[in-house]
């Protein structure tokens, strides 16, 4: 039986249990079904989705998921949360950000039943799993050799978007319309409600860039009525607008002078990168006022490479 039917019919209200989703591209018989975990409230109510490891190299999702999943009761929910801890099945196994074509699935969606690998797999998990969400967060990391300070990214030009993001707790917010073939972007002209949750780097377990991001769902569960805790806010985060990376002029090793989430002004050193032949030392200096949302961490680089990333506060549309 398909997960949409499944779904729709045999997880009934007050319970938890774990399906299978399979995109129907593997060898059949070597086929392997993807886990999705299904908390169904005994209380009518919204259907939050939650997905991780689109990029199979992203670790700190999975287990966002997991505490988050596993620490719902479905007799106290209103609603219903699906979790798709692991998405991307193949890359996960094989330590890849990528599908076994390389390509990369988060530029493939809402895809397509005829067309590449990618395409087909996009179209499953649309078409099954994420067309049944009014809600969804697709939890992401940094790429290779780059670290996330836990963020959102969403489209704050659009109304419904941003006031999705008031519900989540302690979590900076970067503007970002979203590239075309991604989940979030696909989601969002679907009508549902989406941002990219990012926290972290990938091929890593970070304890607290995970109990940020479960945190922040916590908080969006009991803001959209779905579970009912004594829940402490804390100060709520200004939104990040405005981003840019700012580049390596020179080939070298970086050597970073700041942290992830550290303030700084324009002009300041972020970080150096030194030539280990010729001892040239070049400073990195930040081009504006505002924050390091994200980061290489300390590594060989050429010049052009994207070092730090710089949000700029802004006011929240609307406000």
């Amino acid at each position: 039986m398909c997960i949409r039917d499944r779904l729709d019919n045999d997880v009934l209200p007050g319970t938890s249990t774990r399906l299978a989703w399979t995109p129907g591209i593997q060898i059949a018989g070597l086929s392997q079904t993807t886990p999705v975990l299904v908390v169904n409230g005994i209380n009518a109510g919204p259907t939050l989705c939650l997905t991780g490891a689109v990029h199979g190299d992203e670790l700190n999702g999975i287990e966002i998921i997991r505490q988050t999943m596993y620490d719902l009761n479905p007799e106290k929910l209103s609603g219903t949360v699906v979790g798709v801890p692991i998405v991307n099945l193949p890359g996960f196994q094989q330590g890849s950000r990528y599908l076994p074509d390389r390509r990369d699935l988060n530029r493939h969606f809402p895809g397509s039943p005829n067309g590449s690998l990618a395409d087909r797999i996009a179209h499953s998990l649309f078409e099954n799993v994420i067309r049944k969400c009014d809600m969804l967060v697709d939890i992401h990391t940094g790429s290779l050799k780059r670290t996330n300070l836990p963020q959102l990214r969403a489209d704050m030009n659009n109304p419904d978007v941003a006031e999705f993001t008031r519900g989540f707790d302690r979590m900076a917010v970067v503007h970002s319309s979203g590239s075309a073939g991604m989940l979030r972007t696909a989601a969002v002209e679907a009508g549902i409600r989406t941002v990219t949750l990012e926290a972290g780097e990938s091929h890593r377990i970070q304890q607290h860039q995970i109990g940020a991001g479960v945190n922040s769902l916590t908080s969006l569960m009991e803001r959209q009525g779905m579970i009912s805790r004594m829940f402490v806010w804390g100060d709520p985060e200004p939104v990040y607008y405005d981003s840019d990376w700012i580049r390596a002029d020179h080939g070298g090793i970086l050597f970073s002078e700041i942290e992830l989430g550290a303030s700084v002004s324009e002009g300041e050193i972020l970080g150096y990168v030194s030539d280990p032949i010729t001892n040239a030392q070049h400073p990195i200096r930040s081009t504006t006022d505002g924050r390091v949302i994200g980061m290489a961490v300390d590594q060989v680089v050429m010049a052009g490479f994207a070092a730090y990333h710089i949000g700029t506060e802004a006011e929240v549309p609307g406000e």
